[in-house]
Formats: structure tokens, C-alpha cells, sequence
């Protein structure tokens, strides 16, 4: 099992002990996106002594999944706002905040900057045309801690 999927099982005990309903309820809701995430992956117990399909999950996966959920909620808390609702915008924030704790620190813009021409120099990108090679060898570099669409414009730049 991941560790960040640990540290949220842990969480949700002291989440319990504190009385923290938002905090709480927010936990539950991603060890439960986990376990069906898991299903919908197939990691269905086959023997291997494993009986949570969650817990075959690597880490890259579940910060993937964390990222799926904290943006799900920053739309959804948009949403409301957009439709004078803010008593549910402010527990879908709540929530994304939560959420934040366990996603991985972000990269700074200088340092997304110097891994995409290090990248784009490994593998001599040249013109927008390699624009595609670049995304896919710096996917596994950046693993989370950067925006797809952030990542896609600084490319766009330095290809141009």
C-alpha cells in the first residue's frame, strides 16, 4: 500500500479523535475513491494475500488519483459559487484544502523551467513537432507536482 494512502487510513483516525466532520468525511471519501479505483483497475484479490483492491495501488497512482479529486472539488466549489451557493462552495474548499496536504509540493516556475530544457536536450527536441516526445519524457520527471496545462505552455515556449 502507498504511503500517502497510509498516512490518510491514519489520518482518519485522528480526524475521529478531533471531531473533525469535514476533515473526516473528505478522508473517507478518498480511501473510498482508492478501493474503487482499485476495482475499476481490476487489482481484484487473486490470490496474492491481498484483500483491498486499494492496496495495490503504487504511489504515482494514488497521487494521481488524489490530483483527479482536488481538482474535482475546486470545479464543483466553482460551480456553486457561480450559483450563489456559497455554504457549499465553502465545504468543497474545505475539502480541496484537505486534499492539498497529501498532494505533493508543487514546482517552482524556474525549476519546471531547467527539467524541460534538460529534458528537450536529452532528446534533442528542436521544433513544436517534438512537442509530444518532450510531454511524454517529462511526465515521469514531474510525476504530479506540476499542471499538465502549466507544462504544455512552458514547452510551447521554449520549443518556440
Amino acid at each position: 500500500m502507498s504511503e500517502t494512502l497510509q498516512q490518510i487510513k491514519a489520518d482518519i483516525k485522528d480526524a475521529m479523535r478531533a471531531r473533525d466532520k469535514v476533515k473526516l468525511e473528505c478522508l473517507r471519501g478518498l480511501v473510498n475513491e482508492a478501493k474503487n479505483a482499485g476495482i475499476e483497475k481490476g487489482s481484484a484479490n487473486d490470490g496474492a494475500g491481498i484483500s483491498c483492491p486499494s492496496e495495490r495501488m503504487s504511489e504515482n497512482e494514488v497521487v494521481k488519483l488524489l490530483q483527479k479529486v482536488h481538482k474535482r472539488r475546486k470545479e464543483a466549489a466553482q460551480m456553486f459559487i457561480d450559483g450563489e451557493r456559497q455554504d457549499l462552495a465553502d465545504i468543497d474548499l474545505a475539502e480541496a484544502k484537505v486534499i492539498e496536504t497529501y498532494l505533493p509540493k508543487a514546482m517552482e516556475s524556474a525549476e519546471l523551467e531547467a527539467l524541460l530544457k534538460e529534458v528537450i536536450a536529452e532528446i534533442g527536441a528542436e521544433t513544436m513537432k517534438d512537442m509530444g516526445a518532450v510531454m511524454k519524457a517529462a511526465g515521469p520527471k514531474i510525476a504530479g507536482r506540476a499542471d499538465g496545462g502549466t507544462v504544455s505552455g512552458v514547452v510551447r515556449n521554449l520549443l518556440s
